[in-house]
């Protein structure tokens, strides 16, 4: 049983018009399209159904890869009545509700699949509330979510729930939706091979969006052929998927920060395009590029966190668009620099032992001795003026007197630390010929 469709009931369904994405809306599993890692044969997800037991599920994927869809379908291969709210809209009250008829379902020998699109939403209260319900079986919860779930839903729904995870639609699955399209449409789309292949990344993985342009552009037929550039003028780009405050942000800043680790400067360069055209301010860019001159390049190339702040300096003069110039000459050069992390591994080194020693009090050649009573207690001690001597150093021990030495920073070898090593070398092997 197909849930609580009054519109279709009411037999209204067939003569009213329909968007397009709602007429391709697919009507087995085999018609869903770009997901076979869940629903080919021998996926996770196939397997369950095959096996007639369906869990509470969390799907988890970008805008209009089928997450409705797919909980339609799985509702009719288990025989549950399929009901679906959207959190944005509803809030304890309809929760109650909801609930209350399908313990009435139940009664009646009738199971409940309930769909809650957008479930992040909810906040963790609401989540919790349909904790008794899963667990007592009154109903199959499938959420959906373009959010990640370890960030956005409570952990004891998560344990209560498996996770799968949709993928934007590829070109090949996107390519198959358009044929599909213009079969349904009894026409060919007036784009030539080029516009046709642009219209897909127009998309941006997003399906029902690309049936949307399919439907505006459908009034075109007819028409002499649309090329690329004739496509972007008829049709709104859309706006890459990216939310400043979400999964997103942090996912394109991490993939900057790993390319650039990984000397991948090509790559670097595309994901600050891909940040800045999707928005995202500037200075968090190079804010993140900063850390990365320190953490990544480090001492291979001191120059690295001048030129951070350079480019920085050099965006608040020139402002946009004309300072992202100063942000895409620091990715290349971040992204060409030798690389090391051996002062970032230190310090994290060396914060470790400092919690680990406690209080320990420096050697006292290391301490002034201002007053009589410090000079008394042997403050300055031994203290040799490295200045004074023919090398420039003294070879003393700075390391509290009841703590073993440690040797946190140790140069990779790389760009100017190799240099930095063979000093620190020399260091060593003069320090040892003094007794501490």
């Amino acid at each position: 049983m197909a849930g609580d469709d009054l519109f279709g009931a009411a037999g209204l369904e067939d003569g009213a018009p329909r968007p397009l994405a709602d007429r391709l809306r697919p009507k087995t599993l085999e018609e869903v399209v770009g997901q076979d890692h869940l629903i080919g044969q021998g996926a996770p997800l196939r397997t369950l159904i095959e096996k007639g037991r369906l869990p509470s599920i969390i799907f988890w994927g970008p805008p209009g890869t089928g997450k409705t869809t797919l909980a339609r379908l799985l509702a009719d291969h288990v025989d549950l009545d399929f009901v679906q709210i959207s959190a944005i809209f509803s809030g304890v009250g309809e929760l109650r509700k909801v609930f209350e008829a399908a313990r009435a379902r139940r009664q009646a020998g009738r199971g409940t699949l309930l769909f809650v699109d957008e479930i992040h939403r909810f906040n963790r209260t609401q989540q919790d509330s349909f904790l008794p319900v899963m667990e007592d079986g009154t109903i199959t919860l499938i959420g959906a979510t373009t959010e990640n779930p370890s960030f956005e839903l409570n952990a004891a729904l998560l344990s209560r729930a498996q996770v799968f995870t949709l993928r934007r639609l590829d070109e090949d699955a996107l390519s198959h939706l358009v044929d599909r399209a213009e079969e349904e449409l009894g026409l060919t789309l007036p784009l030539t091979a080029g516009a046709r292949a642009a219209l897909a990344d127009l998309s941006d993985g997003d399906g029902r969006f690309l049936l949307g342009l399919i439907e505006d552009l459908a009034a075109r037929a007819g028409d002499e052929p649309l090329d690329e550039a004739g496509l972007s003028e008829a049709v709104q780009r859309r706006m890459p998927v990216y939310d400043k405050a979400q999964e997103g942000h942090y996912n394109l800043a991490s993939a900057l920060q790993k390319s650039i680790r990984g000397s991948d400067t090509d790559a670097a360069l595309y994901w600050t395009a891909r940040m800045l055209n999707a928005g995202e301010d500037p200075l968090f860019i190079l804010r993140r590029l900063t850390v990365i001159a320190s953490e990544d390049v480090g001492n291979a190339d001191p120059q690295a966190l001048r030129l951070a702040h350079a480019a920085r300096e050099a965006y608040l003069f020139l402002g946009d668009p004309e300072g992202h110039h100063a942000i895409g000459q620091l990715v290349a050069y971040l992204g060409s620099a030798p690389k090391s992390n051996a002062a970032y591994s230190a310090l994290k080194q060396a914060k470790a032992a400092a919690r680990q020693t406690g209080s320990l009090m420096p050697p006292k050649h290391a301490m002034n001795a201002p007053t009589k009573l410090m000079k008394a207690e042997g403050y300055s001690d031994g203290y040799l003026y490295d200045h004074d001597t023919p090398d420039g150093f003294a070879g003393l021990d700075y390391f509290p007197p009841e703590m073993e030495r440690q040797e946190f920073y140790q140069p990779r070898g790389r760009g100017a630390e190799k240099t930095i090593r063979e000093r620190l070398e020399w260091y060593a092997a003069r320090r040892k010929d003094r007794p501490r």
